[in-house]
């Protein structure tokens, strides 16, 4: 079932692309552990590049690797393969091996200078935005025939979760400011996966004190047993649900 993932895995993995990636994310982090007298300092500045630099590499990586595998795609339809199998196994070839060098690139620095519940967080978040974003990339692919429209649609995505959707966020916030916005605030977080993982990562480095009475609610609730598991729960329907639309257009998609 696995073997058309495990051709496009090691296929990507030996690109100089990935291995550059990989290279990066493993200087970066190493300097920054080396640099900073503190590791908890360091975490802080890797944070940045997690919320922010691995969603935008994997989705443009992503959305890149699925045009250029067009005609691999079109050579397996004539194959007695289901097309869902083909897609899922292009998807899991792709985020797994993005998710490896990301893994080696940040996860192994954080285990060896601070291996505790704030570099498990960094790491798991890193993990699941990175195949967030790489589902996201395959729905606006699929859905997008045009390569230059598809590229151009993946990274409008990603400013929009980035950047843009912090913006109204902001101005929901200000606009309702007579009134107590905090559960409000709660559930649109939920809408964005880079916030989610900001506050989850964030609450763990026991800087929710310099957000007043919002980051105080913050950590009542992402900090319970109960918020964790919401946490990762939410994360992964992000994974899953523009996976299932992406296979339901990829199914009926003319090729």
């Amino acid at each position: 079932m696995f073997r058309i993932s495990k051709y496009v895995l090691y296929d990507i993995i030996r690109g100089k692309v990935m291995i550059t990636y990989t290279l990066f994310l493993l200087l970066v982090s190493f300097s920054l552990f080396n640099l900073e007298s503190e590791s908890s300092k360091a975490l802080l500045s890797l944070m940045n590049i997690v919320l922010i630099v691995v969603p935008l590499v994997s989705m443009i990586f992503s959305t890149i690797h699925y045009y250029n595998s067009y005609e691999f795609i079109e050579l397996m339809l004539s194959q007695p393969v289901s097309r869902n199998r083909i897609i899922l196994n292009e998807y899991t070839g792709t985020s797994m091996s993005l998710a490896a060098a990301y893994l080696i690139g940040i996860g192994l620095p954080v285990c060896i200078y601070n291996f505790s519940s704030t570099g498990i967080a960094l790491i798991f978040t890193g993990f699941i935005l990175t195949i967030i974003f790489c589902s996201l990339a395959f729905l606006t692919s699929i859905k997008s025939k045009d390569k230059a429209r598809g590229i151009g649609s993946a990274l409008l995505l990603w400013f929009y979760f980035a950047l843009i959707y912090d913006g109204i966020i902001l101005l929901i916030i200000f606009a309702l400011n007579d009134y107590p916005v905090e559960k409000l605030t709660l559930l649109l977080s939920s809408l964005n996966p880079i916030d989610l993982s900001r506050i989850f990562i964030m609450l763990r480095m026991d800087v929710s004190a310099l957000m007043g009475y919002t980051g105080a609610t913050y950590k009542e609730f992402f900090g319970s047993s109960f918020g964790t598991l919401f946490t990762s729960g939410i994360l992964v329907l992000w994974v899953i649900v523009p996976m299932f639309f992406a296979v339901r257009s990829f199914r009926t998609k003319d090729m």
